[in-house]
């Protein structure tokens, strides 16, 4: 069963290709409540750039769909006196592959200014520089200024944010490939369902929360600040996770997950056993692959955020799997994007109203 629209895919495109870096996500969250629009009832902005849409307001249980909006990034840190740039992370940017990179450096007004991560060429690292490696003390951006006073009439100052200007593709009709797939691909998924239950007509006994969260880079703060706000019954998580099997991944350590095998579910702490057990009866009933992998202490995902707010709210997470995370190519197969959009929404239509989800109710 392909749910993914050639308009959804469209707008996929479009809302990759903006930049939403941690903290600044708020264009990124227009585009997304504009295309969510049609397929809600009503949506909300929180004061930090939380965006959700409602669907059947009013009912007493409430469930919660989730991805997060905000892309990894760098802030200006420091200028030079010839002009070049220094930068600190905006969430986990790798260093490592920042040479040889454009990049945008965003201003104040909206507009940008185009730069790149300059890099010694081969030629000059030698005898002792031979073995040079990107550190996040020697990489620099260079604008093409000739020094700091014309970098700081472009606009550009110390805590402008700077992010990488690949775009969205498609290699071999079967990965989508670019910057950001983590995880503005989980907020496009949610609005996939929401679009889904909106054309087939399904009436939900609860109330539906579409999410996309804020700030999850840097420690789950939209999560913690929006869970607090709905106060939800249930949430059900979606965020990325590795493709082991891609090589210099360690399968014993991080699991065996493979693109295009069907989303991952996740065994931790957080994830409450029972609404585990239903999304893979969900899976298996309506034929839908997925595999499993473990967490020890802590899914590092907005899945805690949820689980651990209130008195405690039963959470789960489904995974996308994901090659080469956190850099500009990340690839992510459509069939699992495709399959985890019918996982969630197969499972909201086995959902009762007022579900219990204690582990027992009597002795």
């Amino acid at each position: 069963m392909q749910v993914i629209t050639p308009e959804s895919e469209k707008f996929l495109r479009r809302y990759l290709n903006n930049a939403s870096p941690t903290g600044f996500e708020s264009s990124g969250q227009r585009l997304w409540l504009q295309y969510l629009e049609p397929y809600i009832d009503a949506w909300q902005l929180d004061n930090y750039g939380t965006a959700y849409g409602i669907i059947n307001p009013g009912q007493d249980f409430k469930v919660v769909i989730e991805g997060h909006a905000d892309e990894i990034s760098w802030f200006v840190n420091y200028i030079t006196d010839d002009g070049f740039i220094h930068v600190i992370r905006n969430g986990g940017s790798d260093h490592v592959i920042a040479p040889s990179m454009r990049v945008f450096v965003h201003l104040r007004n909206g507009k940008k200014v185009e730069g790149v991560f300059g890099w010694p060429a081969i030629h000059t690292r030698t005898d002792k520089d031979a073995n040079t490696t990107p550190a996040l003390d020697n990489i620099t951006i260079d604008i093409g200024a000739k020094d700091k006073e014309e970098v700081q009439k472009l606009g550009i100052h110390v805590g402008c944010v700077v992010t990488f200007q690949d775009e969205f593709t498609i290699l071999n009709d079967r990965y989508y490939c670019g910057r950001a797939l983590d995880n503005r691909i989980g907020g496009f998924c949610v609005a996939e369902v929401a679009r889904l239950l909106k054309e087939n007509k399904d009436k939900l006994p609860f109330t539906l929360y579409v999410v996309n969260s804020v700030q999850e880079e840097v420690g789950l703060r939209g999560a913690e600040m929006v869970a607090e706000t709905i106060k939800p019954n249930l949430a059900i998580v979606t965020d990325v996770t590795h493709d082991t099997h891609t090589p210099m991944i360690n399968m014993k350590k991080h699991g065996d997950v493979r693109a295009g095998n069907g989303p991952s579910v996740t065994y931790a702490p957080a994830v409450h056993n029972r609404l585990l057990d239903m999304i893979i009866e969900t899976a298996e009933k309506n034929k839908i692959p997925f595999q499993r992998e473990a967490a020890s202490r802590y899914t590092g995902t907005d899945t805690d955020a949820f689980a651990y707010s209130g008195g405690g709210v039963p959470s789960a997470l489904i995974s996308l799997p994901l090659r080469y995370m956190h850099t500009t190519v990340e690839m992510a197969h459509k069939d699992d994007v495709n399959n985890l959009i019918r996982l969630i929404y197969e499972l909201l239509k086995k959902i009762k109203k007022d579900h219990d989800f204690r582990y027992f109710s009597k002795l």
